[in-house]
């Protein structure tokens, strides 16, 4: 009889979000608050998957647009887009996706490795997949998403950012 304390112990959770057709999850661990899509405050010579800062209570947040980041085809933003605060490494930023599915639940011998798709497609920031039901989830590796030098860049930016403003 297996020990029901040591299999929790072997779950994780991940919030799952969509973008264009693909399920992505992330790790509920790092998720901080779930908003609706609100126009950010640009970012001069920021990468173009960087769509700027918002005010989340007094701090300045970046925030990406996953579909850029990923190489996919910038969408209009709609009723169900949401911006996802996740923390990685202490610094709050801000993903935005499609939509919000659910959370799942994903034990860790559910966890499958990224097949190598060559150089067509870049894995990097996957740190697995899982499937929920018929579904198959690509699970993000949230510390890959942020570049170290994305990051520096960002902080240099970020006293100019009070002059720039909102885009929708």
């Amino acid at each position: 009889m297996s020990d029901p304390i040591r299999s929790e112990a072997l779950q994780s959770q991940y919030l799952t979000v969509n973008l264009g057709h693909e399920e992505y999850g992330i790790d509920i661990l790092a998720v901080r608050e779930i908003r609706g899509w609100t126009p950010v405050t640009r970012i001069p010579q920021a990468p173009p998957y960087v769509l700027g800062v918002l005010n989340l209570r007094g701090a300045i947040v970046p925030v990406i647009d996953m579909r850029l980041r990923f190489g996919l085809p910038r969408e209009e933003y709609g009723a169900t887009t949401v911006t996802v605060i996740i923390t990685v490494a202490g610094r709050n930023f801000g993903v935005v996706v499609d939509a919000v599915s659910d959370v799942l639940d994903v034990a860790a011998d559910a966890i499958r490795p990224v097949p190598d798709m060559g150089t067509t497609v870049d894995t990097e920031y996957l740190k697995g997949l899982t499937s929920a039901g018929e579904r198959m989830v690509l699970l993000l590796d949230v510390d890959k998403l942020l570049q170290p030098q994305d990051a520096q860049m960002l902080e240099a930016a970020l006293p100019a950012a009070s002059d720039v403003k909102a885009v929708a």
